[in-house]
């Protein structure tokens, strides 16, 4: 058999400054000198693997020994991995396969052209590593801008040819047709009593389709994605105390919240952990305006937040901690698998997918449950102890907010005291601070309101759920979740220990 020589050519993208595949090819073919040759190439895939159809048929072709060289362009043309170019390079010595490049001159039959080409393959890593760091760097500086990145268009809106720092880019405009149905949707929902399957079965009783679905079809998903959606709300700044209390970074000022614009909200590119709170997203003023007043959508929004704490006593079937027990690894929760005689609680999301968390193993049910139950029973006779046999619970967030007006207007009046003695510098300084002060605490009251008007205040008598606790195996599970539900927000589990997150 005649062994013959094999070009490579790969040009990742078509841009003025590469060289393409056609000039690559007339390089290699000078090193051929007349000898028969074949070309493989790969127009538009990366050097960051040797997954490319061009590179693997020429790897088949040196297995079966029908090449005797392989001549690129430039080293990185092959592999800028340099795992991936070891393994080539070892697999082109075992084969007895020269490596040329054209231009850089190393002789592979020699151990120093050998280093030197792995020399040169570490700083070809090196640049790719280096580029992939600008394009992630350059996507985070344009999405902080307010710049369209790209995506799928969201309900509602269309987009027009924008300019930001001179720039062009796109912004969101508003679907009149749409932006009226979906103001109807957060309307609906904002009410107490109405689920999301309750708003799809408005939007179908009216015959209102999904227009960008191809069946029109409405899915509770769906409707979950637009209600949760800063990019329709009109952003004020109990946009921003909202976002910043769930631990949101705000690229913008407070003063950016003037109750026109929506929102884009960015995730931290951590889609493993399955939280409540949103530590780690950035939150920037988009540059299209919004059109769902705040209130309306913090109504929504907290009403899906509340939705995902609150377990629902069907749950309880197998168990009675349904919906309460946390992997704290990934904070997705603990269900229930049987195994002869016992039961295990174990990560949800690890056996839906084995490579998406460590999990916390197998978790004998019956241990787990104890060490709750004691902790409830003592915490229900701390109570009784301390609250005189009954407790109401609010929103933890309402006594913050007490305690920031009150120190507000603490401030307030001591800053009043000291008007009478200052001069005319100092008092346009006092009335500037209580101004800021005063600004601060009309905020804080008004979300204070909202609060209250939503709280569910709940009295418990706690002697008759002691009397529960004495009889607790005889409860069935649903009327056991009940209870644990009352004084309950999340218990995180493993095998180094149980925390609970009590809502007393």
């Amino acid at each position: 058999m005649i062994r013959e020589d094999a070009i490579y050519a790969r040009q990742s993208v078509d841009r003025l400054d590469s060289i393409s595949i056609e000039s690559q090819i007339e390089f290699c073919k000078y090193e051929t000198r007349g000898a028969p040759y074949r070309v493989y190439q790969d127009k538009g895939y990366s050097g960051k693997n040797t997954d490319r159809p061009g590179f693997q048929e020429m790897l088949a072709a040196i297995r079966r020994g029908e090449i005797k060289r392989v001549i690129c362009y430039k080293l990185d043309r092959c592999s800028r991995s340099l795992l991936d170019f070891a393994n080539m390079m070892e697999e082109f010595q075992h084969c007895k396969v020269e490596f040329i490049s054209c231009t850089e001159k190393f002789d592979t039959s020699t151990p120093m052209g050998r280093a030197m080409l792995s020399i040169c393959i570490v700083f070809a890593q090196l640049e790719r590593e280096t580029i992939q760091q600008r394009v992630t760097d350059a996507y985070h500086s344009r999405s902080q801008k307010g710049f369209y990145m790209g995506g799928r268009i969201p309900y509602a809106f269309k987009l027009e040819p924008y300019a930001i720092l001179g720039k062009r880019t796109s912004r969101y405009v508003a679907c009149p047709d749409e932006a009226d149905i979906l103001y109807q949707i957060y309307l609906y929902y904002s009410d107490p009593q109405v689920s999301v399957g309750d708003v799809i079965t408005y939007l179908e009783t009216n015959g209102i389709k999904n227009s960008r679905t191809k069946d029109g079809h409405w899915s509770k998903s769906y409707i979950t994605s637009i209600i949760k959606n800063p990019i329709y709300v009109k952003a004020d700044i109990e946009i921003y105390h909202f976002f910043k209390n769930q631990g949101a970074v705000i690229l913008n000022n407070p003063e950016d919240f003037i109750g026109t614009n929506g929102c884009y909200l960015f995730t931290d590119g951590d889609e493993k952990r399955k939280t409540l709170r949103l530590e780690g997203h950035k939150l920037v003023i988009a540059p299209h305006q919004g059109f769902i007043p705040s209130d309306i959508w913090l109504k929504c929004r907290r009403k899906c937040m509340n939705n995902k704490q609150v377990a629902k006593p069907v749950k309880a079937k197998n168990t009675w901690l349904a919906g309460k027990l946390k992997c704290p690894l990934c904070g997705y929760g603990l269900i229930i698998r049987k195994w002869k005689y016992n039961r295990y609680y174990m990560c949800s999301h690890r056996l839906n997918n084995i490579d998406s968390c460590e999990g916390v193993g197998g978790l004998i049910a019956e241990d787990i449950e104890q060490i709750i139950f004691d902790a409830l029973k003592k915490k229900i006779t701390d109570l009784g102890a301390l609250h005189n046999q009954s407790v109401v619970y609010d929103n933890p967030r309402i006594g913050e907010l007490k305690i920031k007006i009150a120190q507000a207007q603490k401030e307030i009046e001591l800053y009043i005291s000291k008007m009478s003695q200052a001069n005319e510098t100092v008092l346009r300084y006092i009335n500037e601070k209580i101004g800021d002060l005063d600004a601060k605490k009309e905020v804080w009251e008004r979300e204070l309101g909202q609060l209250e008007d939503q709280k569910r205040s709940t009295t418990l008598n706690l002697d008759e759920i002691s009397d529960c606790m004495n009889y607790w195996e005889m409860l069935s599970n649903p009327d056991k979740l009940k209870i644990v539900d009352a004084f309950i927000l999340s218990i995180s589990a493993s095998k180094e220990g149980v925390s609970i997150q009590w809502k007393l």
